[in-house]
């Protein structure tokens, strides 16, 4: 992203953290990101809608690259999943923005972030997969698959969590393994077992 656009969309994002969805206007954005409203227009002809679309994409990138970096480390496939659920869960929780947003316009916001939960979806299965291989699947399960089962249920539960506390790695560590990765992994074995971690 170049200079002149990242300015404009994080100039967006600090526009919609004070006043909103609907509030914000191509000149405040242009006003907070040092530019004029043609430079604003130069870079995304769409106009506003653009503007706000690509503002809630590059947050979602950068929600998601934070994830990824939280999840690096886990032991296994298990670990990963649970770390990823807890960070995901909290950063949803405590993202004023998003919050704000949820609560006073949610039909502004959400045909985006439906778009953007495909993105995401994608690419929570683009890192499971490899994992998957490594920790070994069911007979009869597709790795592609899995991977992408995998990422829709997560989403699910982070979107709606039923009876699971997501703030307790406890629950989180027995939903992961008895309800996500139930069927789909093959029983623990040689690195596998050290993948699960000793607990």
């Amino acid at each position: 992203m170049d200079d002149t656009r990242q300015r404009i969309v994080e100039g967006a994002y600090a526009c919609v953290a004070r006043r909103g969805l609907a509030k914000t206007t191509l000149e405040d954005v242009a006003r907070e990101a040092g530019c004029s409203r043609a430079t604003v227009y130069r870079v995304f002809p769409g106009g506003r809608e653009e503007v706000l679309g690509a503002t809630v994409s590059w947050a979602t990138s950068e929600f998601f690259a934070r994830l990824h970096a939280h999840v690096q480390g886990a032991a296994g496939l298990e670990e990963m999943m649970e770390r990823g659920i807890v960070f995901a869960h909290r950063a949803i929780l405590e993202h004023d923005v998003l919050q704000r947003v949820m609560q006073t316009e949610p039909e502004k916001l959400l045909p985006t972030l439906t778009v953007e939960s495909n993105r995401i979806r994608e690419g929570i299965a683009a890192v499971l997969e490899p994992v998957l291989a490594r920790r070994g699947l069911a007979p009869g399960v597709d790795r592609g698959e899995a991977a992408d089962l995998l990422a829709r249920m997560v989403l699910s539960y982070i979107s709606a969590p039923g009876r699971w506390d997501l703030g307790d790695p406890a629950q989180v560590s027995r939903l992961v393994r008895s309800e996500l990765l139930a069927g789909v992994v093959g029983p623990a074995r040689g690195a596998g077992a050290g993948e699960h971690g000793a607990r």
